[in-house]
């Protein structure tokens, strides 16, 4: 696949501390890609490094096969939604969606019926048609967000450039957003590049994902593949959905704080490994009612969340780890629980995923 933005060994770092470090990441053409990452994992850095507001210590910055570091931001086609909106407070709707098209240094746009135009069709996308006289203080945050996001696209940028631009919103509207971002993406035909910290948001909105580690990316997949097959336990962890349990090969199982756990191939012993098993996968029953042979381990269950749909069940281990299991309430599978007492996890072994090397 050819990819229209390309970053090549890209490092960025600020005196002693690697933001990026040696990165390499491939944005296809006509396509939408979530970046995940935690918080201060470098996310908007890379963004920045993208559109020019900073530049990288090392590697190369691609656009179409042509190096962008080093080129000034307003030359580089990249569109950019910024977090905080940054629309101009003093303008109109409609005047900060035509300000770019008005003001930017090439392929400034002279005749006013075209801005006009333009500007009209832009807000047509993004469904603010009649928003166009209104000053930006008096409109909801999501309408902002859609000026944001006009103003970006009305000058027909390559690539466009997301970070986290749905954080300030609210539940609902984020649902929303998101369905009406992949729309408009659609529609344009051009790449979007959406930074998040939030994995739902993440795999809702890419048709790939890309998880942000360690100044690296773990993993570049598509959101099925990558939730339900994570290739290591950065982007397991990432993903907010599995249990991390380190250990070591013993005899077909892994050996772990908890105990012998069940594993779905042949390693050698000795082998240092990481279990992962998702939150939704592992059952819950008395000690005295597991399954003649059935590999489990005990923990005690010390609170749970109710989410609507799901209850996420907190338990800890006697070595101190933290165990989560998701129940759908749609289909419940676990009993009544007691905080305090203790319970039998388990899970068949097909249901885990086995990352090997140490934590």
């Amino acid at each position: 696949m050819i990819g229209v933005l390309k970053l090549v060994g890209v490092t960025r770092r600020y005196g002693n501390v690697v933001a990026l470090d040696g990165l390499d990441l491939t944005v296809p053409d006509d396509t939408y890609l979530s970046l995940l990452g935690a918080s201060g994992s470098g996310k908007t850095t890379l963004l920045r490094l993208i559109a020019g507001y900073e530049e990288p210590n090392e590697g190369q910055v691609l656009l179409n096969g042509d190096r962008l570091d080093g080129v000034p931001p307003h030359r580089r086609d990249i569109g950019f939604v910024f977090q905080n909106f940054a629309l101009f407070p003093h303008l109109s709707v409609a005047e900060n969606v035509a300000f770019g098209l008005r003001y930017r240094e090439t392929g400034r746009i002279e005749s006013e019926a075209e801005i006009r135009e333009r500007t009209q069709s832009a807000l047509d996308l993004v469904g603010l048609a009649d928003f166009g006289h209104r000053g930006v203080g008096e409109i909801s945050g999501g309408q902002r967000q859609r000026v944001a996001l006009a103003r970006t696209l009305v000058t027909e940028p390559r690539v466009v450039l997301l970070d986290e631009p749905l954080g300030a919103l609210d539940a609902n509207l984020r649902a929303r957003m998101c369905d009406e971002l992949r729309a408009i993406r659609e529609r344009l035909k051009v790449s979007f590049l959406h930074v998040t910290g939030s994995e739902t948001e993440a795999l809702t909105l890419g048709d790939t994902v890309a998880v942000l580690a360690d100044g690296k990316i773990a993993q570049v997949d598509g959101a099925r593949t990558l939730f339900t097959q994570p290739s290591n336990p950065a982007a397991a962890h990432h993903l907010n959905a599995w249990n991390i349990l380190p250990g070591v090969v013993e005899g077909g199982g892994l050996r772990t704080a908890v105990g012998l756990l069940p594993i779905n191939e042949p390693v050698a012993d000795r082998t240092p490994a990481q279990l992962g098993v998702r939150f939704d996968r592992i059952d819950v029953c008395d000690p005295a009612e597991v399954p003649e042979a059935h590999d489990h381990f005990e923990a005690v269950y010390l609170t749970g969340e109710f989410n609507g749909p799901t209850t996420l069940s907190f338990f800890r281990t006697p070595d101190g780890s933290l165990i989560q299991v998701l129940d759908h309430l749609s289909d419940p599978r676990l009993p009544a629980l007691k905080e305090g007492r203790t319970y039998a996890l388990h899970f068949p072994p097909e249901a885990a995923v086995l990352f090997k090397g140490a934590a």
